[in-house]
């Protein structure tokens, strides 16, 4: 599994030397250069870290720091700033950031940083747990009660996606990126085709959960309904 950063920083060429950089050290990056943008992704998308800049054009990037804190699912939030007057370092981290990181910053540096915010676990759980699923997000093994569980790469993917986005469904759109992130050739159908297999494989293994579509979305992961149990025979 690879973890997922949200770089809000609006210097273009920085944030193309940041992405490439993280990317090379096995984070998946998506760079927005407004809090209007940041705040779409975070809506639609599942973050394990986000990195913030406060001089953007729209506003404070304290502002979205701000409202992370009020999210149940909300990623570690790191600033990143040329602002390093003590007084600023303290505003950022009374408002609830997990970093600060005052400009220059070298990519190594910025890595760590990372890394630590994970290993203290941010705000969501180090584990994700569905059913019999588990993910955990530091080591990357997914088990089924306790059993390693390793489907082929594509169908990994859209149960990772699924398992982050639960209970809120994802659009087939978001799939069909993900799977084009590992394969530009991505044929039309090959979301339905993936997902096919995945429904097969969980329940091969009897995962307690279920890929359900939603009409005119994409698709949701749920934890199975458990059988009722049969009546008792007579006498």
């Amino acid at each position: 599994m690879t973890m997922r950063v949200l770089l809000v920083e609006d210097h273009a060429r920085l944030a193309a030397l940041f992405k490439e950089g993280l990317r090379r050290a096995g984070w998946e990056v998506e760079t927005v250069g407004t809090l209007a943008d940041a705040q779409a992704s975070l809506d639609s998308l599942d973050f394990d870290v986000a990195v913030v800049d406060r001089g953007l054009p729209d506003g404070d990037g304290l502002d979205l720091v701000r409202r992370l804190r009020h999210r149940a699912d909300a990623p570690a939030a790191l600033v990143m700033t040329a602002r390093g007057e003590v007084a600023e370092i303290c505003e950022g981290l009374d408002l609830g950031a997990d970093d600060y990181m005052v400009k220059p910053i070298s990519l190594q540096e910025l890595v760590s940083r990372l890394n630590v915010a994970l290993r203290r676990g941010g705000r969501t759980p180090s584990v994700l747990t569905l059913g019999a699923l588990a993910l955990d997000r530091l080591s990357r093994n997914m088990t089924v009660r306790d059993q390693n569980f390793d489907p082929p790469r594509r169908e990994r993917t859209l149960l990772e996606e699924l398992l982050r986005a639960a209970p809120r469904a994802v659009s087939k759109e978001t799939l069909e990126a993900r799977l084009a992130g590992l394969d530009k050739a991505v044929q039309p159908n090959a979301v339905e085709v993936y997902v096919h297999r995945l429904r097969a494989r969980l329940a091969s293994v009897d995962a307690g959960v279920v890929v359900q579509t939603v009409r005119g979305l994409g698709y949701r992961l749920e934890a199975a309904a458990e059988e009722a149990a049969p009546p008792p025979a007579g006498p």
